[in-house]
């Protein structure tokens, strides 16, 4: 009665639905970052290493150091704000802290180490071509782990408590 009166219940509908855009939004990056992985590089240990060290049958050049810079400049800053917005969306759901806990390091933990997976291969070997790809599986789905608990705890029905 309470959220009648005082009308929250329609700020919780207001905010709710500025959430599901939000998560509408993830998605569709969700999705466009694996069209580009799989247009640029895909799950093929060469076709990475030929991405990040050039190819000579393909005529492309070596990933330069300047290139990659601004790559993780940018990266590092908005993947930064998505994962915290995506994390502490995620905290309000109504599932054990051990999940929690999961669910906020994996996203964290995968885009740190995908970033890092690039520099790895380009500089250090191209053995470090596996490590991108699994990092960018695991960053596929802690992000998308977090979509779907974040969708599943606004759009799951609500008990009502009769007063």
């Amino acid at each position: 009665m309470r959220f009648m009166i005082t009308g929250e219940h329609r700020k919780r509908t207001l905010l709710n639905t500025v959430i599901l855009l939000f998560l509408g939004y993830v998605v569709l990056l969700w999705i466009s970052n694996a069209l580009l992985f799989f247009r640029d590089m895909g799950f093929s240990y060469d076709a990475v290493v030929g991405y990040y060290l050039g190819d000579p049958e393909q005529f492309t050049n070596p990933r330069s150091y300047s290139g990659m810079l601004e790559v993780l400049h940018f990266h590092t800053f908005a993947m930064g704000i998505l994962v915290l917005t995506l994390v502490h969306l995620m905290l309000f759901a109504d599932i054990s802290n051990g999940a929690k806990v999961f669910w906020l390091w994996t996203p964290f933990l995968f885009t740190i180490a995908n970033e890092g997976a690039s520099w790895l291969v380009r500089f250090v070997a191209p053995e470090f071509a596996y490590f991108k790809i699994f990092t960018f599986i695991g960053l596929q789905f802690g992000l998308g782990g977090v979509v779907v608990i974040s969708l599943w705890s606004i759009l799951k029905p609500t008990k009502r408590k009769h007063e």
